[in-house]
């Protein structure tokens, strides 16, 4: 059997001692797969002495990360420490400059960085792998960069964080309200006590950004994608949307539109038919559409210790098997510059909610509105009548450009007979 691969781990949160489990759960199985051990040579972590219930005998203690990055008996850095700047993005930047190869799970380095770490390592003759950045357990990156590289790839569908999906699936299943829910999902550990990061769409932005450009040969473009969080959907629109045949979904979608780059992320009705739909709880899912082979869907867990761990070894069995690709599917040279299409030009159907006065012409008021904005009405709900009181008001409307709309509904915002911000969430066809 060959030498082993030579590994040194920064980090020792839920990650990282999830890597350590596997390496020492599966040390011989790992072994004959890669054909040569797995050996963990050194580990980095801020309290040397913190007890963590794994078995790291087998490896030495080194207090700086950095000073680990740059070992001579380390084949191979795996950056679990996580943040765009600091310490992960010295360890990464110095293990390629060292010539080690590098696995991350570090969605917001890449989306920031990840350009300039890819030259690197081209430059360097080493490897970046990131299964683990995008959506966890799912070999979603391996997927685009190899298993569809027979295909122009069209469309990138996902959910792909998995504390918002938690959020909005029991938000259906109990009817409570997003900060009730957000509340019992911090006690239950799968929000953040500050949840911003998650429930503000910007995670599923950078992993939507590094899809982008594993999909569609193009460089990394973070500033590019438009992003809405899950902060303004209210029950009352879970329920009209189950009532309209759909569920909502944060989404993260990429399309290629007559030659522009098309990124967004925001809250989504998705018909109940729909694989995306059925995806409850903390679990994720992508849907890739390729010209030849179609729709490929994959759905797994997409954060946690396990399928986490599970991904980063994954990419150290590739290189401990002297696999190297591109970092981002083709050499950084040859990426483009895809020009970016803004959400004003975006086309499809929209819900719409309103809290408006029952009062006579009001409908009429809106509707003239939205006529001269070239927005039709598809459907329209009004329930109950209570004169002079405010009432739900609940439109789809059909295929619109998307600043037509926005132009829209800011005039009928004004209206004397609105009595909140209208509502507006997009309408999704697979």
């Amino acid at each position: 059997m060959a030498e082993p691969l030579r590994i040194g781990l920064c980090g020792l949160g839920t990650v990282g001692l999830g890597v350590v489990d596997i390496l020492n759960g599966h040390g011989r199985l790992l072994a004959e797969r890669c054909g040569r051990p797995l050996s963990l040579v050194s580990v980095s972590a801020r309290d040397r002495n913190k007890s963590r219930g794994v078995n790291l005998s087998g490896c030495d203690f080194e207090a700086d990360p950095v000073a680990l990055a740059r070992r001579p008996d380390i084949d191979v850095v795996i950056e679990a420490i996580g943040g765009s700047e600091g310490a992960a993005r010295q360890v990464v930047e110095t293990a390629i400059a060292h010539g080690k190869s590098v696995v991350t799970a570090n969605k917001a380095l890449l989306a920031h960085h990840g350009i300039a770490l890819a030259t690197a390592a081209e430059t360097n003759g080493v490897s970046l792998n990131f299964e683990a950045s995008v959506a966890g357990g799912i070999p979603i990156v391996k997927t685009l960069r190899e298993g569809l590289a027979a295909n122009a790839l069209e469309r990138i569908s996902g959910i792909l964080n998995g504390t918002c999906n938690y959020i909005l699936t029991e938000m259906e299943r109990t009817g409570a309200s997003f900060e009730t829910v957000l509340a019992e999902a911090q006690a239950l550990g799968y929000a953040e006590a500050d949840p911003s990061f998650d429930v503000d769409g910007i995670d599923t932005a950078h992993k939507l950004s590094i899809l982008t450009s594993l999909a569609f040969g193009t460089a990394i473009d973070f500033s590019s994608v438009h992003v809405e969080g899950i902060r303004n959907v209210q029950a009352i629109d879970i329920a009209y949307a189950r009532e309209l045949g759909f569920r909502i979904k944060l989404l993260g979608q990429a399309r290629r539109i007559d030659g522009r780059i098309e990124q967004r992320v925001h809250p989504c009705f998705v018909p109940l038919g729909q694989p995306l739909a059925a995806v409850a709880g903390v679990f994720n899912a992508v849907l890739a559409q390729g010209d030849f082979v179609g729709r490929v869907f994959l759905e797994g867990r997409g954060a946690g210790r396990g399928p986490t761990a599970s991904a980063i070894i994954a990419d150290l069995v590739d290189i401990a098997r002297g696999l190297r690709v591109p970092t981002f599917a083709v050499p950084v040279g040859r990426l483009t510059r895809g020009q970016a299409l803004p959400i004003a030009d975006h086309i499809g159907p929209c819900y719409v909610r309103l809290r408006v006065l029952d009062r006579p012409g009001v409908l009429a008021a809106m509707t003239a509105i939205l006529a001269r904005h070239d927005v039709s009405i598809e459907t329209m709900i009004q329930r109950g009548r209570a004169p002079d009181e405010a009432v739900a008001l609940v439109m789809v409307v059909h295929e619109t450009k998307d600043s037509n709309l926005a132009s829209a509904l800011a005039e009928i915002a004004r209206l004397d007979s609105v009595v909140e911000q209208p509502c507006r969430i997009r309408i999704e066809s697979f």
